[in-house]
């Protein structure tokens, strides 16, 4: 595997007063454990994007994971050794969902670059399950592998739709985009409808692509999610131009000329000239037959299970049979005994005597021989029905066997199913507190609750002061940043020498670590820290730094802290997220204070 670090996808291309400034450049680590998405209508250039992206990727020798639901990307065999698997016949190998373990495992585990071509399954719910279950498999391996790796999702708003019911593969990948980066595992979802996208996945994409949109629904999302400015002119990019908007670039949004891909365009419209497919490579034929093995493997298990099940119903028949056939035994051993005993005690009424033609101790003799031949019969009856139990039990093991291992597959589904239901109540309680923060807004901050003491009408207007003090100073450039601190500390009165400033200041960064480490504060921190590439010390180490200096860029707090300026990055940008720090138009990052003290007010 290269040791690249980043990788050219194209040109920038001029802005209004901005002239061009050569080559974009991506960072791999984003790529592969970030969210992404990419969107455009139809011919503007987001599935070439992606493939440019996934080139770049197999260049550099990182594998990935593309959900194909058109067919459009088997051309980057052209160039690159990828397993592509589906349901027609042009596919190295057909799957279904018992595939999907080995698949992942392929991906993560040997390194295999895998195209997952949805677009020739017939029944929907068959790729939808493959889907599911491949995905799930994924993000299971890397909970222990923690391997930077990509799964890449065309028409996500297939799966994730705005305003629809989300399905259990739709929940997968939410899971994923959530959750899937702290173990390395990055998500980037494809779209030509935003409108369409659940907006949840959309806000939590650390970098995005919006190529040409006409649909005014369509413009009016980029205007709430990058600017106004912006969903006024991404109707006038040109093909394969975009805006670029990432959380790890000083320049919030920049405008771009995606390269072409190099490999074959599966994906183009088809037209009168004549067609000529490139020669494609394939992965070696032991990868192959793995996966038919495991076909053979789970046709060869349900023809067994059908053969048992078959098996233990002829053999429950022919118990039944053999019962029926001992009972009446039985009553004819019983009817020879009482006849015995009758004639050898003569204790037989005259009429019955006069039945039979033979001699009395020849009829009793006669009668004692048939009921050795029953009883005989009898113990061979019994020896053949334990025969026929003990195969029955048997049988009845195996199938205890066989429905052992699907219900420990339903304990880890339901497993998986409180893991989701853990996140869905964490994420019901940040939406609780974002209405409370809402309510707030409409009320006004300083508008005392019922548990507040009398004195906290004061100590709002002080902070109220602060607030307007951080205001200046901000506008007043870097030279008032201390200024503005005194201000924050002493509750908006100016300090009157160097001294009492640098006291004021100190205060002010105590308030905030206090502030930071109250229950409600230091949860969500806690939170947005495990979504991030930080540890928890250094998280806590930059929050110390940001309480005493800030506002600061991520690169102004790297030096100050022992820990990469990826992680520093990949923590503010949760922590923007969540709404607990702001950044400003220079890329300068500081706390949300007033946010903050509400989240603690309100606990």
């Amino acid at each position: 595997m290269s040791d690249t670090q980043h990788v050219t996808v194209g040109e920038l291309r001029a802005t209004d007063g901005e002239a061009a400034d050569g080559p974009v450049e991506l960072p791999v680590v984003q790529l592969l454990t970030g969210r992404g998405f990419v969107t455009g209508k139809s011919g503007s250039g987001k599935s070439n994007t992606a493939s440019v992206v996934g080139e770049e990727l197999l260049e550099a020798g990182y594998p990935l994971l593309i959900v194909d639901t058109d067919g459009e990307y088997y051309g980057l065999k052209e160039e690159y050794e990828l397993l592509h698997a589906g349901a027609d016949e042009e596919c190295d190998i057909q799957v279904a969902a018992e595939h999907a373990e080995k698949v992942a495992a392929m991906a993560l585990e040997e390194n295999v670059p895998v195209i997952l071509d949805v677009s020739g399954y017939l029944d929907e719910d068959e790729a939808d399950e493959l889907i599911r279950e491949t995905a799930r498999h994924l993000f299971t391996k890397e909970k222990k592998l923690k391997k930077p790796f990509l799964l890449v999702v065309e028409e996500v708003h297939e799966y994730i739709p705005e305003g629809g019911g989300l399905g259990e593969t739709g929940k997968m990948l939410i899971k994923i985009g959530k959750r899937g980066r702290k173990h390395g595992l990055g998500i980037l979802g494809i779209s030509q409808r935003p409108a369409d996208v659940k907006k949840d996945f959309i806000t939590q994409a650390n970098w995005l692509v919006w190529h040409r949109l006409t649909w005014e629904n369509d413009t009016k999302v980029v205007g709430r999610i990058v600017d106004r400015e912006y969903g006024e002119k991404v109707s006038d990019l040109g093909d394969g131009e975009a805006f670029l908007q990432t959380d790890w670039t000083e320049a919030d949004v920049r405008r771009i000329q995606f390269r072409r891909k190099r490999t074959f365009d599966a994906g183009a419209t088809p037209g009168l000239d004549d067609f000529e497919r490139p020669e494609l490579k394939s992965v070696s034929d032991t990868l192959v037959e793995d996966l038919q093995d495991i076909t053979e493997q789970q046709e060869q298990q349900r023809d067994r299970v059908a053969e048992l099940e078959s098996k233990v119903e002829r053999r429950e028949e022919r118990i039944a049979e053999l019962k029926s056939e001992l009972e009446s035994a039985r009553d004819v051993s019983a009817a020879a005994r009482k006849m015995a005993n009758a004639l050898r005690h003569g204790d037989v009424e005259p009429a019955e005597t006069e039945q039979t033609t033979l001699p009395t101790d020849e009829a009793a003799e006669r009668e004692r021989e048939r009921v050795q031949e029953l009883e005989a019969e009898l113990e061979a009856a019994r020896d053949r029905i334990e025969e026929l139990e003990a195969e029955a039990e048997r049988l009845r093991a195996e199938n205890e066997r066989l429905a052992a291992r699907a219900e420990n597959a339903e304990v880890a589904a339901l497993e998986e199913r409180v893991e989701e239901l853990e996140t869905a109540l964490a994420q019901k309680e940040v939406k609780l507190e974002h209405y409370r923060d809402v309510a707030s807004t409409q009320w006004g901050d300083d508008a005392p609750s019922d548990a507040e003491p009398a004195g906290a009408t004061a100590d709002a207007g002080a902070t109220r002061a602060g607030a307007a003090g951080d205001a200046e100073a901000a506008d007043s450039g870097p030279a008032a940043s201390s200024d503005a601190t005194g201000t924050r500390a002493n509750g908006g009165a100016a300090g009157t020498d160097a001294g009492a400033g640098r006291d004021g200041a100190a205060a002010g960064a105590d308030d905030d670590m206090a502030l930071l480490r109250s229950d409600p504060v230091s949860r969500r921190i806690a939170l947005a820290r495990r979504e991030s590439l930080c540890n928890a010390d250094y998280a806590w180490d930059v929050l110390t730094v940001l309480a005493s200096d800030g506002p600061l860029r991520p690169r102004a707090i790297e030096p100050r802290v022992d820990a990469p300026l990826e992680s520093v990055r990949s923590l503010l940008t949760e922590l923007r997220s969540d709404g607990l720090v702001t950044r400003d138009d220079d890329g300068a990052y500081d706390f949300d204070r007033p946010r903050l003290r509400r989240l603690r007010r309100d606990a």
